[in-house]
């Protein structure tokens, strides 16, 4: 009795035709004749044979077919974001053509780690989803290995391509839209500054590690160097209630709010309507990102809307472009301003 294996070579044996013939059938890279294929599919069934090995043909290619992806918040987080799953869409998309899967990582570079982390796990490339400092200073062993590596609104050295939003540009735009309404009582609400921080009011001198919560909060000091800013721990609607709460038990409780996502100015709106304001009568409320917001109705939020399906795209595209030796360059993708109906003149207390 005997426990070998059965091979694409005892298949085409089988049913009569050349190895080659027989390992098209499995690979879909050429057309054969319905026949051929019948008598391919016989023999394997016959054989117990039920396709290449995956290591095999791993090996045979010089590559994992893995694309590790990096966050740096929890995963479970990260998935609770539909701008998130909406990049990934994207990124999956991309990558599909080149045979290749996602391997979802935490950016913990700890090579004791019983998990796959950037260093251990066997990538072809990885695209990281931002990038601490931490982060950025521990990547001189994947680099030096020629992983390619790309990262979406981060800064992981001038050697690494990124794929950019115009954040402060964009945030800007809805600050000048909020001061020529006549607003000058005005918060914002920003995305987590650093790991590891909680919720609450930020002082100028609190550091911000996060290079997309820094650059939308420049945007919006561009226009009100002075706006009360509270960070969240999260992008979510829980997150943005806390924040509004906070925001309208103040003594000069802000005219309007800038929020750094759409989840987090949907929870400012409830806040809102909690404290008996009236959106936008009584506050002003702007939100980033332009996905639909569940429960969010009869509100259409003023917001910019970033494509987070081409920005996943744009990653997935760099890394086939690496992988295929050829240069690449980094992008950075606007995000057009859309007026709805949460903003309106500044209520006369404001004045």
């Amino acid at each position: 009795m005997t426990t070998r294996r059965a091979t694409i070579a005892d298949v085409a044996r089988t049913a009569g035709v050349s190895p080659s013939t027989a390992s098209v059938v499995f690979s879909g890279n050429a057309r054969v004749s319905d026949a051929t294929r019948a008598k391919v599919l016989a023999a394997a069934e016959e054989l117990g044979y039920t396709g290449p090995h995956p290591l095999a043909a791993s090996l045979r290619r010089g590559r994992s077919g893995i694309v590790g992806v990096v966050f740096t918040e929890h995963l479970g987080r990260a998935f609770q974001d539909p701008v998130k799953i909406l990049m990934m869409d994207g990124l999956t998309a991309a990558v599909a053509p080149l045979g290749a899967g996602l391997l979802l990582l935490r950016d913990t570079l700890d090579a004791d780690a019983a998990a796959p982390t950037l260093t251990t796990a066997p990538l072809d490339a990885a695209v990281l989803v931002g990038c601490s400092a931490r982060q950025r200073a521990a990547l001189g062993p994947v680099k030096a290995r020629g992983i390619p590596l790309v990262v979406i609104e981060g800064d992981a050295g001038d050697d690494v391509p990124r794929i950019d939003l115009d954040n402060r540009d964009a945030q800007r735009t809805a600050a000048a839209h909020v001061r020529d309404l006549g607003h000058t009582r005005v918060a914002t609400v920003t995305l987590p500054v650093r790991a590891g921080r909680g919720r609450g009011l930020l002082a100028p001198e609190d550091e911000i590690t996060v290079d997309v919560t820094r650059h939308r909060l420049d945007g919006v000091r561009d226009v009100f160097p002075d706006a009360v800013a509270y960070a969240c721990a999260a992008s979510s609607i829980d997150e943005g209630l806390e924040a509004g709460r906070a925001l309208f038990a103040r003594h000069e409780r802000p005219t309007a709010v800038i929020a750094q996502s759409d989840l987090l100015a949907a929870g400012v709106i409830r806040a809102a309507e909690e404290a008996g304001l009236r959106v936008p009568a009584d506050v002003t409320v702007t939100g980033f990102d332009g996905i639909a917001v569940d429960g969010l109705a009869p509100y259409r939020l003023t917001t910019l809307v970033q494509d987070a399906i081409g920005k996943g795209r744009a990653a997935g595209d760099a890394v086939a472009a690496m992988l295929a030796g050829e240069p690449v360059s980094s992008a950075v993708l606007s995000c057009p301003f859309r007026l709805g109906n949460t903003t309106a003149p500044a209520p006369e207390i404001a004045l």
